[in-house]
């Protein structure tokens, strides 16, 4: 008779068999789905996906937002907009919380200092595969012509791999005056979001995290609809090239690899090598069948100013920084001339009103004539406490939208060439007061009131308030324009000199344009 220990033990060992068994096919089976759903629809964030702050994903009660239980809305490239318009985790370009540039108070610093290298420095570098060569369409695909008035919405690049996330948001173009999907074909990550024919971004890895799995029927769905698609391209900031290549970043004074105050990797602005890869991506897109280019991170670091004097740029050949952005956009549009597409920049919203390059290398006038259309991100959230003379710029998002605007305009009135003007405005809550449809609209009507009649927004997530949007063809919905009473601190009452009059700027004041700028507390 075999004893019952033995037997108990028998049982036991084909008990936990069977569960590792079991753990096994469950592993499997999640790979699976994860390579059949990069997207993550159904999921949590996988790896790759970008961090995406929980402020920036709120939206106002009430709205009526496209795929508001699509968890791809916390996949956003650029959410926080902080530093870099939404620029933590994954951002769009654009200015720091309260535009301040230069030291910050109470700011932290790496372990080792301004510009230190010393994290995951040993994933710098190393040895690469061969290159090769481009390997572009060999025909070209049809493009959408561009609309008479560009209404637009960035898309990034997990919404655009979701079926699910772009039947929503093709819906919401069918129905409503938006004509124009800007989308993700490189991001702040500096992965590429469709397999790839550019050589060095295979050789850098940087087609290893595909979003978008088949771009070309995406665009096929696109051109069926008349929707104008847009390629977006972040051009300097890209760790995953700074880490192949760390030659082609910038440099830290003391050695190695320069870091800027949030830990990141730039790549140098003044190397061509840098500009040809960008073109190249932008060049297949094209071919691909986007109907436009769009460069991101145009620009250097926003970083304070001890972390700015630590960095060295090894391409820099005695340019200044405001040379580097010029001369790229200018070389860019050349390269691309053949293609017979709009290349356009996006730019801080700040530039519009400051008479220096912010130390970012972006000056409005330098820019201007060598783009077809330049996009200043004027989120109001973005502006400091009495900047352009309104107490709180994000509680008056139509008179600061109007200001930027028309600073905009008048800085461009006497450049010949001049590229038009489309501005990036605000539809996510970043701060007080919440954003809904009256928000979001009065930055728009702000946009025609000063003249122009273009504009994309701007939500990380790519959720959007569709009570915003005027109706196909249809007249836009009546709101009023909304001006939040701000809410008064002691430290608030306090009367420093000049604030009545000189609205706050950053950098060197534009001497030549002066307003009155209305008291907005009181409403309208």
């Amino acid at each position: 008779m075999v004893p019952i220990e033995l037997i108990v033990r028998r049982r036991a060992g084909v008990l936990v068999v069977a569960f590792l068994v079991l753990v096994a096919g469950v592993i499997a089976l999640a790979q699976q789905n994860r390579e059949q759903d990069p997207a993550g629809e159904g999921l949590s964030a996988g790896a790759g996906a970008e961090a995406v702050a929980p402020e920036v994903e709120a939206t106002a009660p009430g709205a009526a937002d496209v795929g508001v239980d699509d968890p791809l809305g916390g996949n956003g490239d650029a959410l926080p907009l902080v530093a870099d318009a939404a620029d933590g985790g994954a951002l769009h370009d654009g200015a720091a919380t309260g535009g301040q540039f230069g030291d910050v108070a109470g700011e932290t610093s790496p372990a080792n200092g301004a510009g230190s290298t010393n994290a995951g420095a040993e994933a710098i570098g190393g040895p690469l595969p061969p290159l090769g060569e481009d390997v572009f369409p060999q025909v070209p695909a049809p493009r959408v012509p561009k609309p008479r008035a560009v209404r637009g919405l960035y898309v990034n690049a997990w919404a655009a791999g979701s079926p699910r996330k772009m039947a929503n948001l093709m819906a919401l173009a069918d129905t409503t005056e938006i004509n124009t999907f800007v989308i993700d074909v490189k991001d702040v990550t500096g992965y590429v979001s469709y397999k790839t024919g550019v050589a060095l971004a295979r050789q850098i890895g940087a087609d290893r995290d595909i979003r978008v799995r088949d771009i070309r029927g995406l665009l096929d769905q696109l051109r069926a609809r008349g929707i104008y698609p847009i390629a977006r391209i972040v051009v300097f900031k890209d760790p995953l090239l700074a880490r192949k290549k760390p030659e082609w970043s910038i440099q830290a004074d003391t050695g190695g690899i320069w870091m800027d105050h949030n830990g990141e990797l730039w790549v140098d602005p003044f190397n061509k090598e840098i500009w040809d890869y960008a073109i190249a991506l932008a060049r297949e897109a094209i071919l691909l069948g986007f109907s436009e280019v769009q460069w991101d991170y145009v620009r250097f670091p926003d970083v304070p100013r001890r972390y700015m004097e630590t960095a060295v740029y090894p391409a820099r050949q005695g340019r200044t920084r405001e040379d580097a952005i010029r001369e790229f956009l200018r070389y860019s549009r050349e390269r691309l001339a053949d293609l017979g597409v709009p290349v356009t920049a996006d730019v801080f919203g700040l530039t519009v009103s400051a008479g220096s390059d912010m130390g970012i290398g972006q000056r409005w006038e330098k820019m201007l004539d060598v783009t077809d259309v330049l996009l200043p991100m004027v989120y109001p959230s973005h502006f400091a406490k009495g900047s352009y003379g309104i107490p709180v710029p994000n509680a008056d998002p139509y008179l600061t939208v109007r200001t930027a605007m028309e600073y905009a305009i008048e800085r461009s009135r006497d450049v010949p060439g001049a590229a038009a003007i489309r501005p990036w405005l605000q539809d996510f809550t970043l701060g007080w007061p919440s954003y809904g449809a009256a928000e979001v609209r009065a930055q728009i009507k702000a946009t025609y009131d000063a003249g122009i009649d273009e504009w994309i927004l701007w939500n990380p997530g790519s959720n959007y308030t569709a009570a915003a949007l005027a109706p196909e063809n249809g007249e836009p919905p009546d709101l009023p324009i909304p001006v939040h009473r701000p809410r008064i601190t002691i430290q608030d009452t306090v009367q420093r000199a000049g604030d009545a009059v000189a609205p706050r700027l950053i950098g060197v004041p534009i001497d030549s344009i002066r307003r009155v700028v209305p008291d907005t507390t009181s409403g309208r």
